[in-house]
């Protein structure tokens, strides 16, 4: 393990131990290993787009407007290798909410987001992702054979 020393002002340090406290941190180093984490992890989903991801694209849309469920259905459908699940929550008489876990290709879950986001209607909507490492194996590097089907496995890439 490395140390690494910063200097701060002292507001940006005491709002930095608001945010440590809020989170649940017990310590600064924590709070700030997790930063660095998620830096590391949007440069590489920016950089990696080749790669493959996992993600949640949630958003807000009025069913109201004209066929949007419909469409957004549709779309869902036509991506089928895309979309692994989604789950529909109504908010209240106009509004629901919408969110859908996807895995592929980086470039083609950005595609499928950026379609459903453009939908007139789609309000709030944000793709969170994770880049994945598909050819990960289990400690013991022994492949699941012992329950009748093969599969691949997928694991958040270390940073």
């Amino acid at each position: 393990m490395q140390r690494v020393t910063v200097s701060l002002d002292e507001a940006l340090a005491d709002e930095f131990d608001g945010l440590v406290a809020v989170r649940g941190y017990q310590n600064r180093s924590e709070a700030v290993r997790d930063l660095m984490r998620q830096a590391v992890e949007a440069r590489r989903i920016e950089e990696d787009s080749s790669k493959l991801c996992v993600g949640n694209l949630s958003y807000i849309y009025n069913h109201h407007e004209r066929d949007l469920a419909e469409r957004l259905t549709e779309a869902q459908h036509a991506h089928h290798d895309l979309v692994v699940s989604s789950m529909h929550i109504h908010l209240d008489h106009d509004n629901c909410l919408e969110s859908v876990m996807l895995k592929g290709p980086t470039p083609d879950v950005r595609a499928f987001a950026d379609q459903v986001r453009a939908e007139r209607g789609v309000r709030f909507g944000n793709l969170n992702l994770v880049s994945v490492d598909p050819g990960h194996r289990h400690k013991d590097h022994a492949p699941h054979s012992d329950h009748g089907h093969s599969h691949s496995h997928l694991s958040p890439k270390r940073g």
